[in-house]
């Protein structure tokens, strides 16, 4: 297994100024592009953005950043991390998307997700009662205008559409499209229906619990008659010269973040044990380059997959200039690594 690609994500959490104050989301976003162009430099294969509308993260917009990334790089593939399809309208997802891969000539993806904040949704006028039928109405109607044809459709969830063309096309006539699924059964067979790319969020505990859903999608996609792709998979991380930086440098953001969120959905606080427990046993990837380098390997191998993405940003709380250390020693020490251990057989 030695044709595994490699990617950063962001949601563009706010960093540190040198001066310890947090930067404005004007300065985050010009932060991330940064980011991005030093992993076009140093070979890192994808950047992918997620997409928030809250105070704590940057990016609302991912197409926007992309395409400035677009114009500062020449080889990373460009996506969201996800764009939530539920509270956007599929034609004009089409739309930009397809712009963005003009303007970086053929870079373009797009994670398509149903969106674990829920915030979008009263923002932009919809009922979190209509959460399913959101996201099957409207990856349906995805999936046909991602054809390039004509499309004729009728649903409940926006206007219909009679031999409606879309424009711009892409030059290859075709978009990568990702799900991302956080281990719904449901959602692994559908993107199996569609032929999609089955984006994993791995988030926490051992990553071989997925393992099952990777084995659901390949045989899903075989009896429908899709195409089965190399599966992803994506989760936190942070590298730094020593694991005991990394660790120190990492927690306070981190466990930051996860107790904003876990507030919102009833979770404990995260404890210190809680959080070297998750990288010691489950899935954060936090430490020097060989140990990090160690724990992506066996979990690729575990998981099967044919892509590793880190979010390298956890929360805020971290100066920019350990950001991009972190990026730099992803591209140049972690991901050659990864792949000579993974041409060992994924083990040390």
């Amino acid at each position: 297994m030695t044709d595994v690609t490699f990617g950063i994500e962001t949601f563009g959490d706010l960093p540190l100024h040198d001066s310890g104050e947090p930067m404005s989301h004007a300065a985050s976003l010009r932060q991330v592009v940064e980011e991005a162009a030093l992993a076009d430099q140093i070979g890192i294969d994808a950047v992918a953005l997620g997409e928030h509308h809250r105070a704590d993260f940057a990016i609302s917009s991912p197409e926007m950043v992309l395409a400035a990334i677009a114009s500062r790089t020449e080889h990373v593939t460009l996506g969201s991390a996800v764009t939530v399809l539920s509270s956007d309208d599929p034609v004009r997802v089409f739309q930009r998307f397809s712009t963005l891969d003009a303007v970086s000539g053929g870079r373009a993806e797009v994670i398509l997700g149903r969106g674990s904040f829920t915030e979008s949704f009263p923002l932009f006028g919809f009922d979190l009662a209509d959460y399913e039928v959101l996201f099957e109405e409207k990856i349906e109607l995805f999936s046909r205008l991602l054809t390039e044809r004509p499309v004729t459709w009728e649903g409940t969830t926006r206007a219909a559409l009679l031999n409606a063309d879309v424009y711009p096309k892409t030059d290859s006539g075709s978009l990568t499209t990702w799900v991302g699924v956080g281990g719904s059964p449901q959602s692994v067979i559908r993107t199996a229906h569609y032929g999609f790319r089955l984006m994993l969020a791995i988030i926490g505990g051992a990553p071989e619990r997925f393992a099952p859903y990777v084995d659901l999608y390949r045989r899903a996609t075989e009896q429908l008659g899709t195409t089965a792709h190399p599966v992803g998979m994506h989760s936190h991380g942070f590298i730094a010269a020593t694991d005991e930086e990394a660790r120190e440098a990492y927690f306070p953001g981190y466990k930051a973040m996860r107790d904003r969120i876990g507030a919102e959905r009833g979770w404990p606080p995260m404890s210190r044990a809680d959080y070297d427990g998750e990288i010691d046993h489950g899935s954060l990837y936090v430490g020097a380059p060989a140990t990090v380098a160690a724990k992506m390997a066996a979990a690729i191998t575990a998981v099967d997959a044919g892509r590793f993405d880190l979010v390298y940003t956890g929360g805020g709380a971290m100066p920019a200039s350990a950001r991009m250390t972190a990026v730099e020693l992803f591209g140049t020490q972690v991901i050659p690594r990864v792949k000579e251990l993974l041409a060992q057989g994924g083990t040390r």
